[in-house]
């Protein structure tokens, strides 16, 4: 197994890596819209903190060796359904490829931030 980090995502806020690769599957742990440089939740609605979230999974995936194409399966949380429509738009720019997804509503996510995603993806 590897870990992958880089400081071009958000860091970890518990005790987990961002991602971990066993053969050839990348694990991305769940990312939030954690701006990387200030480590502070990024200000906005659904859209400004989903483009945050991508911004975070993208770059965790580059550091993997990998990208958004390589990507299999997500999962989605959203703080509030209402903003699944909104959310979609956003996603959608970036998993073109279409990887199966679950997508679900929460009670509460950690910093309180609107979504998160986490990823399985293949080298």
């Amino acid at each position: 197994m590897l870990t992958i980090s880089t400081k071009n995502a958000s860091a970890a806020i518990g005790p987990y890596s961002q991602a971990i690769i066993a053969g050839n599957t990348v694990y991305a742990s769940g990312q939030i819209p954690i701006v990387p440089a200030t480590g502070e939740l990024v200000q906005g609605d659904i859209t400004v903190q989903a483009e945050q979230v991508m911004k975070n999974v993208g770059e965790i995936l580059k550091a993997a060796g990998v990208s958004y194409a390589n990507v299999v399966k997500t999962t989605c949380y959203l703080a509030d359904m209402k903003d699944f429509a909104a959310f979609n738009a956003v996603y959608e720019k970036y998993f073109t490829g279409k990887p199966a997804r679950s997508c679900v509503a929460v009670k509460d996510l950690p910093k309180g931030a609107l979504c998160e995603v986490e990823v399985i993806a293949v080298q």
